[in-house]
C-alpha cells in the first residue's frame, strides 16, 4: 500500500504491508506483513490477519478528547515515584477502555474481520500490540504491551483491541519511554488481529539465527515446548533446545548438531468456554504428562523446517533475527508468528572473557542454564513477588522463581540473576543479556537452596551449565582479542575439551583444533560407563534407573550414548568449520573410567593406571571393542551424515606397530577408512617407541601429534600423578632426552611429508619451548585458548 493511502487508512490487511510501514503499524505488524507479502513464495508460512494504523489510534484518542487529557496527566509525572506512576497509568488505561471507537473505525474492523474469519464462528484469533517505535535496534518495547490469545467473535475482538490500546499506558511502558527519551505522543499503537495457530495442542517457542550466548553466526538456535509459546517467552518452563548448523543445512546434510531435553513441566492451553466465563481468563496452565516431558517436543524434521524458515528470514532482512514460531496441533503445520532483529549479541563491540581462578574445591549450591558467559558475585536476595522488590540493593544477586517485564527496574540493580524456571530465551535471560549481567535460569529450587544474605558466586563462564557457588571466588577478566594477527609460520591450533565453549573459542584467531578429547564429552555429557550402556537392561536395578534417567528422550541407552558423542564432536567441528578438528579417541585410564556411573563394576583396580589399560590397547581388546564401536559410529555420523569432513581422528597411546596396524583395520571395518572421503588418521606420539620407530609407525598414519606430558613421563620414568614435590621438580618437557625424541619425530614426519603437531601443555607453560619447536619445523602447536594470542604474536615476531 502506498504511504499516502496508508497515512489515512484505518485498517490494513497484513498482505498489503511492508517493513517500510513501521511508522503506520509498528514493527511487529510491519514484519508480519513483510513476511506474508515477500516470503510466502519461499515457503515461509505466516498466519493471515490485519492491523489498525497509527492514524486510527490517534483519531480514536482525538475524537474521544483523550489526546490533551493524557498529555496533561503525564506532563508533570515523576516516573520514579512508583505509586504516582501506578495511579496515573491505571487512570489513563480506564479512560481508553471506556472511550467508544469512532464509527468509521469500528465498521472497518468488522469488515476486515468478516473477511478473515470466512464464516467460521469457532475461529479464534490473537489480538496483539505493535508500537510504532517498537523493536528498534537500540530499543526494545517487546513485551511491554498486551497480547490476547484465543479471542473468539467480533465483539470480543473489539474489546481486546481497546485493551491493547490502553496497554500503551501501562506503568513499565510509560517509564521506559521516559528513560529512553521518547515523547509519549511520538509512540502510537497498532492492534494486530491474527488467525490463531493452535499451538495449545502442538508446540511453540523462539529461535535465533545466531547463538545467543557467544554471538556465533553459523547456527540457528531453536527452543521449544508444548502448548502456547508464552511459557517459553516468560520463562515459566525449561524448554527443549536445538542447534542447527547453517552450512550443513545449506548443503543438504543432517544439520542438527546438538539437542538438550528440557523438563517442560507445564504447558499453556486455552480455557474452556465455562472456565473463561467463570474466571475471565482466556488461557490456563496445566501439568505436562510425564511421557511428554521425557521426549522432545519437536521432531528432527520440524526443527530442520524451522531452521530453513529462519535462514530465509535472516537472508531477507540481512541481519541476525529473533523469531517466534508455533506448531498447530490441528493441521500439524509450522507457522512463523513474529520476527524482529536480534538486539544484543549482533551489536556487541568490546567483549570480555571471564574465568574462575584455580583453587580449592568449590561447593555448588544450584545449577541451571548459563546466560551471558560472565561471573557475578554478591549477597543473595530471594524475592518471591513484586511487593518484595524493594529488598534488592545494587550489587545483590537476585533470586526468584521467574521474572516478567514488571521486574525490570529491580533487575538493573542486580550483580547476577538466578531463577527456578526458564530457558535461554525466557524473559530473565533476554533482560540479563541486555543488561550485560550473568544469569542462571531454570535451576529448579534456587529459591529454597539459596539463603538470603549468603555471599555467592554466579558463574556462567564454564559452558551451557551455570553454577551458583558458595562464597566469593576469585576470577580473571580479560578482553577478547578480535584484531587481525600477523602471519605466523607455525599454525596455532586450540585444545578444546568442552563443546559448550566451542562457539566462543572459534571466534578467536586459530588454525583449527589440534586436540578435541572424547573423554570430556563422555564425562560431562554422558556420565555413564559404556559397558553399563551396552549391558542394559541386564544390570542391577539402581544402575538400570541411572541409565534410564540419563537416556530420557533417546530411542535407547545405546542410541543416547552415540547421540551425545556425535553431538559433542559435531558442535566442535561445526564451530571451527571448515578448519581441521582433530578428535582424539577416548583415552580414559581405568581409575578415570571407574568414576563414571557403573564404572566400578567393569574396571580393573590397577596399581599404576597411567601405564595400564588405556588407549589403543582398549580398542583392540575383545572386551572393549563394542564400546569402541560406539565411538566409531558417532564419528562416522558426524563425517558422513552431517558432512563435517573437517573431523580427523587421532589414536592415543599406541604402544606397538602391531597395535597401530590393528586399530587402523578396526576403524576401516567400522566405516572410517583412512583416506576415504578425505579422512586423515593421526597418532599421538607419547610413548618413546613412537619416536624411536617413527618411520614405521607413519606407515599406518597420516601424521603425529606429540603429547609432551606422557612422553616426558615415560622418557624420564616420572609419574606426574605421584604428588611428590621432589619428583615434580624433575618434570620438564625441555629435558634434552625428551627434546631428542621430539626432534626425531618431527624430522620423520617432515621427511615423509606428513603432519606433525604438538598438543601437550609444554608450549603453553614454556615460551622458550614453543620457540624451539618452531625452529625444529613443527607444523602446528595446539594450545589452551587462553595462551593462543600471546604465543601467536611471539612466534610471528620471532621470524
Amino acid at each position: 500500500m502506498s504511504s499516502t493511502s496508508l497515512a489515512t487508512a484505518l485498517v490494513v490487511p497484513f498482505e498489503q504491508l511492508r517493513m517500510t510501514d513501521v511508522e503506520s503499524v509498528g514493527g511487529k505488524n510491519a514484519s508480519l506483513g513483510e513476511m506474508i507479502s515477500q516470503l510466502a513464495a519461499s515457503g515461509v508460512r505466516v498466519p493471515g490477519g490485519f492491523a489498525t494504523t497509527a492514524h486510527a489510534f490517534r483519531q480514536f484518542l482525538q475524537q474521544s478528547g483523550l489526546t490533551a487529557k493524557i498529555h496533561q496527566r503525564l506532563a508533570s509525572l515523576n516516573v520514579d515515584d512508583v505509586r504516582a506512576l501506578a495511579e496515573a497509568g491505571a487512570e489513563i488505561r480506564q479512560w481508553v477502555v471506556d472511550a467508544p471507537f469512532p464509527a468509521e473505525l469500528e465498521a472497518a474492523v468488522r469488515a476486515e474481520f468478516e473477511r478473515l474469519a470466512a464464516g467460521d464462528p469457532h475461529a479464534s484469533f490473537a489480538v496483539r500490540s505493535s508500537a510504532t517505535a517498537e523493536d528498534l535496534p537500540d530499543a526494545s518495547f517487546a513485551g511491554q504491551q498486551e497480547t490476547f490469545l484465543n479471542v473468539v467473535g467480533i465483539d470480543d475482538v473489539l474489546h481486546k483491541m481497546k485493551e491493547v490500546f490502553a496497554s500503551l499506558y501501562n506503568d513499565r511502558a510509560i517509564a521506559y519511554r521516559v528513560h529512553k527519551g521518547f515523547a509519549h505522543s511520538d509512540v502510537a499503537l497498532s492492534a494486530g488481529v491474527q488467525r490463531m495457530v493452535r499451538s495449545d495442542q502442538g508446540a511453540a517457542g523462539v529461535m535465533f539465527t545466531i547463538d545467543t550466548e557467544s554471538g556465533f553466526q553459523d547456527v540457528v538456535f531453536v527452543t521449544a515446548s508444548y502448548g502456547l509459546g508464552e511459557t517459553v517467552v516468560q520463562g515459566a518452563v525449561n524448554p527443549d533446545e536445538f542447534y542447527v548448523h547453517k552450512p550443513a543445512l545449506k548443503a543438504g546434510k543432517y544439520p542438527i548438531i546438538r539437542r538438550n531435553l528440557g523438563s517442560k513441566l507445564i504447558r499453556m492451553v486455552f480455557s474452556t468456554p465455562e472456565e473463561k466465563a467463570a474466571t475471565g481468563k482466556l488461557v490456563k496452565t496445566v501439568d505436562t504428562p510425564p511421557e511428554q516431558r521425557n521426549r522432545y517436543s519437536l521432531s528432527d524434521a520440524d526443527v530442520i523446517e524451522l531452521a530453513r524458515y529462519a535462514l530465509i528470514i535472516e537472508q531477507h532482512y540481512g541481519r541476525p533475527m529473533d523469531i517466534e514460531w508455533g506448531k498447530d496441533g490441528v493441521d500439524g503445520k509450522l507457522y512463523i508468528l513474529q520476527a524482529r532483529p536480534e538486539t544484543v549479541k549482533s551489536q556487541a563491540k568490546v567483549e570480555h572473557r571471564y574465568k574462575l581462578k584455580a583453587g580449592k574445591d568449590r561447593t555448588v549450591l544450584a545449577e541451571g542454564r548459563a546466560i551471558g558467559q560472565k561471573i557475578g558475585t554478591g549477597p543473595v536476595r530471594v524475592v518471591h513477588n513484586l511487593a518484595e522488590m524493594d529488598k534488592v540493593q545494587p550489587g545483590d544477586v537476585l533470586v526468584a522463581d521467574m521474572t516478567d517485564p514488571n521486574w525490570e527496574p529491580v533487575m538493573k540493580r542486580a550483580a547476577a540473576i538466578v531463577t527456578n524456571r526458564g530457558g535461554r530465551t525466557c524473559h530473565a535471560a533476554i533482560i540479563a543479556r541486555e543488561l550485560g549481567i550473568p544469569a542462571v535460569v531454570g535451576c529448579g529450587h534456587a529459591t529454597d537452596a539459596l539463603h538470603d544474605g549468603a555471599l555467592v558466586t554466579v558463574s556462567c563462564a564454564e559452558g551451557d551449565t551455570g553454577f551458583v557457588y558458595d562464597g566469593v571466588l576469585e576470577m580473571e577478566v580479560t578482553e577478547v582479542a578480535r584484531e587481525e594477527l600477523p602471519y605466523c609460520p607455525v599454525k596455532i591450533m586450540m585444545n578444546v575439551g568442552n563443546p559448550q565453549l566451542a562457539f566462543e573459542f572459534a571466534q578467536m584467531p586459530n588454525s583449527g583444533v589440534g586436540l578435541a578429547r572424547l573423554e570430556f564429552i563422555i564425562n560431562n555429557n554422558i556420565g555413564v560407563h559404556p559397558k553399563a550402556i551396552l549391558d542394559y537392561p541386564n544390570i542391577d536395578l539402581d544402575l538400570k534407573k541411572a541409565v534410564e534417567s540419563v537416556a530420557r528422550g533417546h530411542a535407547s541407552p545405546r542410541a543416547f550414548y552415540v547421540d551425545k558423542l556425535a553431538e559433542g564432536i559435531a558442535t566442535i567441528a561445526a564451530a571451527f568449520w571448515p578448519k581441521p578438528v582433530i578428535v582424539r579417541l577416548s583415552d580414559f585410564k581405568s581409575n578415570e573410567y571407574r568414576k563414571l556411573i557403573g564404572g566400578s563394576r567393569y574396571e580393573p583396580d590397577e596399581e599404576n593406571p597411567m601405564l595400564g589399560f588405556r588407549g589403543a590397547s582398549r580398542y583392540i581388546n575383545a572386551d572393549f571393542s563394542d564400546a569402541f564401536a560406539m565411538e566409531c559410529e558417532a564419528l562416522k555420523r558426524v563425517r558422513n551424515d552431517m558432512g563435517l569432513t573437517n573431523v580427523e581422528i587421532m589414536v592415543p597411546f599406541v604402544r606397538t606397530l602391531k597395535q597401530a596396524r590393528r586399530v587402523g583395520e578396526m576403524l576401516a571395518e567400522r566405516g572410517l577408512k583412512r583416506g576415504e572421503n578425505g579422512l586423515r588418521l593421526i597418532m599421538m606420539c607419547e610413548v618413546p617407541s613412537n619416536a624411536i620407530l617413527a618411520e614405521q609407525f607413519l606407515e599406518y598414519f597420516d601424521g603425529m601429534s606429540i603429547g609432551s606430558n606422557d612422553l616426558t613421563q615415560l622418557t624420564l620414568g616420572l609419574d606426574r600423578d605421584s604428588g611428590l614435590e621432589q619428583l615434580a621438580d624433575d618434570f620438564d618437557e625441555r629435558d634434552p632426552a625428551v627434546k631428542a625424541l621430539i626432534s626425531r619425530a618431527i624430522a620423520a614426519c617432515r621427511a615423509t611429508g606428513k603432519y606433525v603437531g604438538i598438543c601437550g601443555q609444554g608450549p603453553s607453560d614454556h615460551p622458550d619451548f614453543a620457540d624451539w619447536l618452531a625452529q625444529e619445523g613443527i607444523v602446528s602447536i595446539s594450545l589452551n585458548p587462553d595462551s593462543v594470542i600471546e604465543t601467536w604474536k611471539r612466534l610471528a615476531h620471532a621470524r
